[in-house]
């Protein structure tokens, strides 16, 4: 069995990660759902409105979870739900035992790992995010700020190379260029 080329792997990274995205932004809408409507059953009971932790972290499972599935403020929505999973591990699950598989934390610890790897790496493709700034105004470096990927219009990263002396810097001194 011959390796998977190079390119073919470079070219599917941003659909798998999209398709990461999906379906953990779609199980955390699920356990935020359970939690406070009872659907899909789970069999746990729903959490009554207002009630610390439970009730807050759920709507940020719920809320958090469905932003992060359509790709609709993707980093912040991971970050904030990946920090709510590191919470509820720390001060629901640690104090039983210190492994997850002791003290019932793995989802806790999957789910805050699996989003923090989606705020580091973006949305990937089938974002919302994305084809709602591909029309949008680009920054002079041609990305959208809020934009995991690059927009059509985005130039190339230069690399910084010693610019010649000008009146600014004087003849002795030299300030860094980029150049594309």
């Amino acid at each position: 069995m011959s390796p998977v080329p190079h390119a073919a792997v470079e070219s599917a990274k941003p659909h798998v990660l999209g398709l990461f995205r999906i379906v953990i932004g779609l199980l955390f809408t699920c356990h935020g759902a359970a939690s406070l409507f009872g659907f899909p059953d789970s069999g746990r009971g729903t959490i009554s409105a207002g009630e610390w932790p439970g009730w807050y972290a759920a709507v940020i499972q719920l809320v958090g979870g469905g932003l992060v599935l359509l790709g609709l403020g993707t980093r912040a929505a991971a970050f904030l739900s990946s920090g709510s999973m590191a919470y509820a591990y720390f001060t629901e699950h640690q104090k039983e035992d210190l492994w997850p598989l002791q003290n019932g934390g793995e989802l806790s610890v999957l789910f805050c790992w699996s989003l923090l790897l989606i705020v580091v790496f973006g949305s990937g493709s089938f974002a919302l995010d994305n084809l709602l700034t591909r029309n949008a105004p680009s920054s002079p470096n041609g990305e959208h700020p809020d934009s995991d990927t690059p927009t059509q219009t985005q130039r190339p990263t230069g690399r910084l190379q010693p610019a010649k002396p000008n009146a600014s810097t004087g003849p002795n001194e030299s300030a860094p260029a980029v150049v594309g």
